[in-house]
């Protein structure tokens, strides 16, 4: 059961990472290798979200559950975990407790994405539901967590 658990919210981490996007803006251009890099991904996976989104060829019925399941698996704004050297500094136990806290947080994204999969993936037919599930299968067969850029 633990490992069936795993494997659910690993699948669902690498398919919410590949279809996401990173808000880019231009009249701040990147900086930092960090900054390029999240950029690149950013636009990377855009085009593979426009992908998707032509390749299901969804009906004027299906747009507005696109919009919302879009919008529900996009990663929230960049999120600070703080310095490395506060972390360091930390008492072993306050930091398994930070790290505790931080997983929990990402258990309770990964349920709102597999909500919202869940309910687009109940308005898609038997074909565009074969389309989706190639493409999730895809990003896990090349480059594990879609996080290469």
């Amino acid at each position: 059961m633990n490992t069936l658990r795993k494997s659910i919210l690993i699948g669902m981490t690498v398919f919410g990472l590949g279809g996401t996007t990173l808000a880019v803006q231009a009249s701040d251009a990147p900086t930092t290798k960090h900054e390029q890099r999240q950029a690149k991904w950013g636009e990377h996976a855009a085009a593979r979200e426009q992908k998707l989104h032509d390749a299901l060829k969804l009906t004027p019925a299906q747009a507005g559950a696109w919009t919302t399941y879009a919008a529900a698996v996009k990663p929230a704004a960049g999120k600070e975990r703080g310095e490395r050297g506060a972390w360091k500094s930390m008492p072993a136990p306050e930091r398994m407790e930070k790290g505790v806290e931080m997983a929990k947080q990402h258990l309770a994204t990964m349920e709102t994405r597999l909500a919202a999969t869940t309910a687009f993936y109940g308005v898609l037919t038997a074909e565009q539901k074969a389309l989706f599930d190639a493409n999730s299968m895809h990003h896990r067969r090349h480059g594990g967590h879609g996080m290469h850029g």
